[in-house]
């Protein structure tokens, strides 16, 4: 299953929203769609949106043929304003500013070169290259799950958030292919409810022992003796691990230090933001009260209550048990051993 790719010269995205219930694929051209589709949580996970926002620029640099530099310059530029909707996530902007980078430097080399093509032929190669992204994360991911473990995850990290087995659930995905006894307890995600709707779908789908549970039993879970580590993704991570992720993820990481049990964050080397110092730099996206004060077009309040609705929340890095990326597992000093793994 892959969340989304280049098909009959367009971007095909399978529309996430309308899972676990029906399977339909959002295919387009035109950027204004991409980024709504982005913004809606249609196509949604940092690695699918890094990949989504790379077809997009390769679209923009198709559209592009004929003109001059300067034009062609001017239109990467605007395509990146309409592209760049969500601002948590690192892969978006990363995914925008390579390809810009990748278009200044073939035009400097050759002011006539065929951009459009190439710059489509650079979006595949990040697409594949998050495919062995995944496997090597779920390769260093397996070293930490002991055999009959009992996980407790927030949102979705599958094949849906990536472009390949998934970063988070491609590492149990992973695990489980090579014989590993596990089983996954998946908080639903409220409120658009990624772990009821995704998680279950491709757990299900992969033959995966899971048990969906509310948000607020997490800690309950812990205190039974129910749950032996934690495995979250990130969507931005700073240079000293700071992370931020799903709204709860933060909870978890409390809940999971008061109890003694370890804390995996997963982030890979395009998702770490060393720019950025701290947690405290990191914007935080609110989105629609809406999506609190209706569920699946049900009304669950009333229709003009006050909402805050945080897409995600910051972990700081003295929570963790340790980070793993496709490069490796990094274990405390966060801060010194980012930089180095960053530098390799």
């Amino acid at each position: 299953m892959i969340s989304v790719k280049w098909q009959d010269n367009q971007v095909a995205m399978i529309d996430q929203t309308k899972l676990p219930h029906s399977y339909e694929v959002i295919k387009t051209r035109d950027l204004n769609r991409i980024a709504e589709a982005i913004y809606k949580l249609e196509i949604r996970g940092g690695p699918a949106i890094g990949v989504t926002v790379a077809y997009g620029m390769a679209i923009a640099a198709q559209d592009s043929k004929g003109m001059n530099v300067k034009e062609i310059l001017n239109n990467l530029e605007e395509a990146k304003k309409i592209l760049n909707v969500r601002p948590t996530a690192s892969n978006l902007v990363w995914g925008l500013e390579h390809m810009e980078n990748y278009a200044k430097k073939l035009l400097k080399e050759d002011p006539t070169v065929e951009l459009g093509e190439l710059m489509v032929e650079e979006a595949k190669r990040l697409a594949a290259n998050e495919i062995e992204t995944n496997l090597k994360m779920a390769e260093f991911g397996m070293q930490v799950i002991p055999d009959n473990a009992n996980i407790i995850t927030q949102c979705n990290t599958g094949a849906l958030c990536t472009v390949g087995i998934g970063h988070v659930m491609g590492t149990v995905f992973y695990a489980h292919q090579q014989g590993k006894k596990l089983h996954v307890f998946t908080d639903e995600t409220r409120p658009r409810l990624q772990g009821a709707k995704l998680n279950v779908y491709e757990l299900d789908k992969n033959n995966i022992p899971y048990t969906l549970v509310t948000d607020n039993t997490a800690a309950y879970l812990m205190q039974l003796g129910k749950v032996d580590l934690v495995m979250v993704g990130a969507d931005r991570m700073v240079a000293n691990g700071d992370a931020a992720a799903k709204i709860g993820v933060y909870m978890l990481a409390v809940l999971a230090h008061f109890h003694k049990i370890p804390f995996y964050m997963f982030a890979t080397t395009a998702t770490i933001d060393m720019k950025t110092k701290t947690g405290k730099g990191i914007e935080i996206e609110e989105r629609d009260p809406d999506e609190v004060r209706v569920i699946d077009g049900a009304q669950i309040t009333i229709p003009n209550a006050n909402v805050l609705n945080y897409a995600f929340d910051v972990t700081p890095h003295e929570l963790y048990t340790a980070i793993i990326t496709e490069r490796g597992i990094i274990i405390p000093p966060f801060d010194e051993n980012i930089k180095k793994l960053m530098a390799s």
